[in-house]
């Protein structure tokens, strides 16, 4: 649906075809009036998904707000990457353990963890705001997951963990470029977009830390931005802890993940 539609079914309490097939219907002063402040809103930059507080991603329905980013269709992909490996021989065997960094409203984790009910779960976040929006969606899609606050692998309560799987949709926007960004982007949390003079700082911590929580041949994967690659491929290798798999594009044949395999 485009926002037209998503505003409307939402205030009507209706589906989209009801839209069409009611066209003759007044609409109330009150939800009149409910309409015209949300475009006011929408027109001052504010998206739609923080004003309606909910946002759809991967067939379910997540409580958003402005502490934590929006899910994005294209995150859709970096869940499909992550259910192969998992559903795979070498993992479907026993209970594997995914730790996710940078967890936000936790709509990763928890699509996961809906599709893949033997695995042991772990989200982190370096937001306390955005880390109770997630437990709230883990709590209104019926699973459990283990939620921490943490700048990457800083808690101490990872310290004497081992992943099978370690996965994230990191900041990847150069710092000089936030202000370019549309309105609606802008006003989604700074932190979550944000990835440095080059767009690449969580990438080189990532890539510096994880092999530590990771158990042999675990799995390092990650969502990257527009012509990045080769970038993330030099960070990766450069630590001479991991190899590249397989990079996977998105639906406009834009690279969008990366997935790597630690060595010994």
């Amino acid at each position: 649906m485009h926002e037209a539609e998503l505003l409307f079914t939402q205030v009507l309490n209706c589906r989209r075809p009801e839209l069409y097939l009611n066209k003759d219907l007044r609409l109330s002063k009150e939800k009149g009036a409910l309409i015209s402040d949300v475009l006011k809103r929408r027109a001052l930059g504010e998206p739609l998904q923080y004003i309606l507080g909910k946002s759809d991603f991967y067939g379910m329905q997540f409580k958003v707000t402005a502490d934590c980013l929006i899910p994005r269709p294209e995150t859709e992909l970096l869940v499909d990457t992550v259910l192969e490996i998992a559903r795979g021989p070498e993992l479907v065997a026993r209970r594997p353990r995914i730790l996710e960094i940078g967890t936000g409203s936790g709509c990763i984790a928890v699509s996961l963890a809906k599709l893949l009910s033997q695995t042991e779960i772990t989200a982190v976040d370096i937001s306390d705001k955005a880390l109770k929006v997630a437990v709230e969606n883990a709590r209104l899609n019926n699973v459990k997951i283990d939620f921490l606050e943490s700048d990457l692998f800083a808690s101490p309560e990872l310290r004497a963990s081992s992943y099978d799987l370690i996965i994230s949709n990191p900041p990847y926007i150069a710092s000089g470029d936030i202000e370019t960004l549309q309105p609606e982007v802008r006003n989604e949390p700074r932190v979550a977009l944000d990835g440095g003079a080059d767009g690449l700082d969580i990438y080189r911590r990532m890539a510096s830390g994880a092999a530590h929580f990771l158990v042999d041949t675990g799995y390092l994967i990650l969502e990257m931005g527009f012509n990045q690659t080769q970038d993330i491929i030099k960070i990766l290798k450069k630590t001479q802890r991991f190899e590249i798999i397989e990079v996977v594009k998105d639906y406009n044949s834009i690279d969008r993940v990366i997935v790597s395999r630690k060595v010994n």
